[in-house]
């Protein structure tokens, strides 16, 4: 396993992060806010939590809305009944739907304090590594939630702060604002990037490379559709997950064929697909460490097998020229 600084900080990471979405309390019927029936329990989710130290993953990434805070439940008591606290960077969100409420969801200061602490209390620790909004809250003034992150930091209950999805001027603005008041500034940016999404490379990604943002993209394999051949049957994910369907769903002519030369150099060079798509993305200059989500054993094997990948300049060029434009998506 490789480690790299999270941006500008002396904060070391591991060069893959094991995504958490995966794990808690599966649900039966229809897909509600936070909770999948793809989801594992906490029983099937220790197999991977193990596989991941045992590969030298250090960085966990979860969230407040995951199965409802049971991503955070079976990630806490995983960590602490098998490594140290401190060796291990522990990294969770704060936005979504928690409660039926008017102040159960959003980035006010309310919110934010009031989630720290249930989310501390899930995970069974007295800190959280990396405390990121999971979205952008146009109800809050990013003011209100720069001071409240800033709080969180200055009372020891978080290390750092960082960001996911949104436009490139609002996290812009964010770090304006940061600086102007002396706040906390975000040094993370959690996006949707992979080989068939790559609007973030128009903005976002100069953006945090000029101003030394760690760049941790979600979704790194399209919910899985660069891991298999286009016609594949589809898995228990991908025939319920709602979201991850549309966000591809209006470009999927597009996508088939950048999926089809994937595989096409995947099997020139005897690789899995997944390898060749992560070794991609970890060869961007801009890019920390990709967060990789996993239900079978071979994911993470190939996660980390990718980090040794080193691919040519003609095969990145053929991996990229049939991109098209999409739209601008994952936002929300």
């Amino acid at each position: 396993m490789d480690y790299i600084n999270l941006g500008k900080t002396g904060l070391k990471i591991s060069r893959i992060g094991l995504g958490c979405m995966s794990y808690g309390a599966p649900t039966t019927g229809e897909p509600k806010a936070g909770r999948h029936a793809w989801t594992l329990n906490e029983k099937d989710s220790q197999t991977f939590l193990r596989q991941s130290l045992d590969l030298g993953i250090t960085f966990f990434d979860t969230a407040n809305v995951y199965s409802s805070g049971a991503s955070e439940e079976v990630l806490g008591r995983f960590l602490k009944g098998n490594v140290r606290r401190e060796a291990v960077v522990v990294a969770t969100k704060v936005h979504g739907v928690m409660r039926d409420e008017p102040n159960g969801r959003g980035l006010s200061r309310k919110a934010i304090l009031h989630e720290l602490d249930q989310s501390l209390r899930r995970l069974g620790t007295d800190y959280i590594d990396l405390y990121q909004i999971h979205r952008w809250d146009y109800e809050t003034p990013i003011e209100e939630t720069l001071e409240a992150l800033h709080d969180a930091v200055k009372s020891g209950r978080v290390r750092y702060i960082g960001a996911s999805s949104m436009h490139a001027w609002q996290f812009a603005k964010s770090l304006y604002l940061a600086d102007l008041r002396g706040w906390t500034r975000f040094v993370s940016m959690q996006n949707h990037y992979n080989l068939l999404y790559r609007e973030e490379e128009r903005e976002m990604m100069g953006l945090c490379q000029g101003e030394g943002i760690a760049v941790i993209p979600w979704s790194p394999l399209a919910r899985g559709r660069l891991t298999r051949p286009w016609e594949a049957e589809k898995t228990n994910r991908a025939q319920t997950d709602l979201y991850g369907n549309g966000l591809y769903s209006k470009t999927e002519s597009s996508d088939r064929k950048v999926a089809d030369r994937l595989g096409q150099v995947a099997e020139r060079r005897g690789l899995p697909r997944a390898q060749v798509a992560l070794a991609w993305m970890l060869g961007k200059p801009y890019i920390t460490a990709p967060i990789v989500g996993a239900t079978k054993t071979h994911h993470l094997e190939d996660a980390v097998a990718a980090l040794s990948v080193r691919l040519s300049p003609g095969e990145i060029g053929a991996l990229e020229e049939l991109y098209e434009p999409h739209p601008v998506l994952g936002f929300s």
